[in-house]
């Protein structure tokens, strides 16, 4: 491998560094701000199930970044440096401002951004990228349905419980419901990198004549999102646990549970999906059960405009880093 291959993998190891940072917060958001877990053990607790979800999922998410988006013929280093640091840029930018965007449309959106600026609106493949706008509605949609579903019926379940017997029970059912969720994150989340890699690679001829996802791709991908959890997102988990809807025991393990369903269901289905975009609407979903004033639909108006805009900014701010890296001769 060449140095520019080298310090481009380097580059993607960061991001899914950042993701994992800066997503973090969906993962253990719930689990701690019921108390279930200290900051500490609930990043742990993540990590290792964001870590082991490649022996869960398959890598459908993975083609589809690598060739779903856009025509990998057209790949060089250029545009996945602008790729790569137009997503990266936005996540930390969302990161300070205390905002769950979705790292992975910051990653679709710069990816986009690039070809753009390379070629023009012939290197997309509308097919992709029509999926996974789509989902930019549905899984949220999904997210809003399943939390509300599953609290309702939960709630209906406990009615004539103890309430201490209940928070006990869920205390230790949000354990299951936390590491399903990191699972969902890790096999989604991590792909996304996996695609961007093997598509570098793919158009270097590195990969042979036929687009694959080789094992050390998925298993350092996993490893570098894993890791980023590790050092969670703080200023997220606030927003997540409890500037959106204060939650309790119960709320945390139907969100949990919500997110993972629909996360599960895409991940199947090949598409790369918001996971910030699904646990946040499924917590709106639970939070709602209560009255819809329990929601602070001020905090989830910014939020859903930070979702409009992550895809057009990042493409913006990718494209920009194209253009730098082509005068830079990289």
């Amino acid at each position: 491998m060449t140095a520019p291959i080298l310090f481009l993998i380097f580059l993607a190891y960061a991001f899914d560094f950042l993701n994992g940072f800066h997503d973090s917060a969906n993962s253990i958001a719930t689990v701690v701000s019921t108390r279930v877990l200290s900051p500490r053990l609930a990043v742990i607790w993540a990590a290792f199930f964001n870590f082991i979800a490649f022996l869960v999922f398959g890598l459908h998410v993975a083609n589809t970044m690598g060739k779903g988006i856009v025509d990998v013929n057209v790949i060089d280093n250029a545009v996945i440096f602008g790729t790569l640091v137009g997503a990266c840029i936005w996540n930390i930018i969302t990161w300070y401002f205390g905002l769950p965007a979705s790292s992975s449309h910051a990653l679709i959106g710069g990816l986009i951004g690039a070809a753009l600026a390379k070629v023009g609106p012939s290197v997309l493949i509308w097919k992709g990228i029509g999926k996974t706008v789509a989902f930019i509605f549905i899984s949220p949609g999904l997210g809003l349905f399943f939390g509300l579903s599953f609290g309702i019926f939960v709630y209906w379940l406990a009615r004539n419980s103890n309430p201490a017997k209940i928070d006990h029970i869920f205390r230790k059912g949000q354990l299951l419901s936390a590491a399903f969720y990191s699972l969902g994150h890790g096999g989604n989340d991590a792909q996304k990198t996996m695609g961007i890699i093997a598509s570098l690679l793919f158009s270097a001829g590195l990969l042979g004549p036929k687009f694959h996802i080789p094992l050390w791709i998925v298993l350092s991908c996993h490893a570098s999102i894993a890791l980023g959890t590790l050092f969670g997102g703080w200023r997220i988990v606030k927003t997540m646990g409890q500037r959106v809807v204060k939650l309790k025991p119960i709320d945390g393990f139907c969100a949990e549970l919500a997110a993972a369903i629909t996360i599960a269901l895409s991940t199947h289905l090949g598409i790369p999906v918001s996971t910030t975009h699904t646990i946040t609407s499924s917590i709106m979903g639970v939070g709602s059960i209560k009255r819809v004033s329990a929601v602070r639909w001020g905090i989830a108006h910014k939020i859903l405009w930070v979702w409009v805009l992550t895809i057009p900014c990042s493409a913006i701010i990718s494209a920009f880093f194209y253009q730098i890296a082509v005068i830079l001769g990289f």
